[in-house]
């Protein structure tokens, strides 16, 4: 299915279990991807509840794009959670993603998207 995130078409692939896990929620997950620019690009896709400022794709799920910059480069505090913030994007249509894939895999969310069809 598609959806239109920042006018940007955006591709939702859902593997068999990710739509049967959907289907038993009472509450819209949401799927923020997050794209962190710091010395080198990182790409995260994070779940949780919170719809706002998210986009529907139905009445099960909905997704939303964050851009976030680290505070300054070190690759030494590069772990889990570098210190950084959100920033604005005059235009993020550029870096919206052309696809977003989503699993539910040992009773756990997954997701990851890309650039490349």
């Amino acid at each position: 299915m598609n959806i239109t995130l920042h006018d940007k078409s955006l591709e939702i692939r859902l593997t068999r279990a990710a739509q049967k896990a959907l289907d038993r929620r009472e509450t819209p997950l949401v799927a923020e991807m997050e794209l962190l620019f710091s010395c080198l690009l990182r790409k995260r896709v994070h779940f949780g509840e919170s719809t706002e400022q998210s986009t529907p794709v139905n009445d099960r799920l909905a997704v939303r794009f964050k851009p976030i910059m680290t505070r300054r480069c070190s690759v030494a505090e590069g772990g889990a959670s570098p210190p950084s913030e959100s920033f604005p994007l005059e235009n993020p249509r550029p870096y919206v993603p052309n696809w977003l894939a989503i699993d539910y895999r040992g009773g756990e969310w997954v997701g990851n998207f890309g650039y490349a069809d």
